[in-house]
């Protein structure tokens, strides 16, 4: 005979939460915005190669947290939020060449690159609340013990990595 125990909060109960109400959704939402408004003041020439990719990555950073909240498994999860991450620092460097080829003022460019490393923080705060989301369901009195799958396991190395990575400004 097979039996789960699992314990029983009697805090607030569980809400299905949509990836909108996000704190890490809102913010990289307005820097999403805010990368856009700098795309369109690149001169003509550079709208199609760097303003096309600074757009691109901008959308991937908040559609990789949506994607990612939408999945239910938790390698899948791992898997766009540090898409995100790559994408967020993917504009941070962006940022570097609007500043090196002084396409947008040095002070507008630090206050978006600041922003930026906030909403990374924000990112790994997440990464964290998954991870030990993950790691407290294991903690569960099970008869039958059920282990990680090696992609779960995967997924964990790939996030302990990046949060120990990640040094702000």
């Amino acid at each position: 005979m097979s039996y789960k125990v699992k314990s029983v909060s009697t805090a607030a109960p569980n809400r299905f939460r949509t990836f909108e109400g996000l704190e890490v959704y809102k913010a990289a939402r307005e820097f999403r915005k805010k990368m856009y408004e700098v795309a369109r003041q690149l001169p003509d020439f550079e709208k199609y190669a760097l303003g096309d990719q600074v757009r691109r990555a901008a959308v991937s950073s908040t559609n990789n947290i949506a994607e990612g909240h939408g999945r239910y498994h938790f390698a899948d999860q791992v898997k766009f939020f540090l898409a995100s991450r790559g994408s967020l620092q993917e504009l941070i460097d962006d940022l570097n060449t609007c500043e090196d080829e002084p396409y947008v003022e040095a002070v507008k460019i630090g206050n978006l690159k600041g922003e930026g490393w906030h909403v990374l923080s924000l990112l790994n705060g997440y990464l964290r609340y998954v991870r030990n989301r993950k790691l407290d369901s294991t903690a569960k009195v099970r008869e039958i013990p059920e282990t990680f799958s090696s992609e779960d396991e995967a997924a964990l190395l790939l996030v302990n990595e990046a949060l120990s990575s990640f040094e702000p400004i």
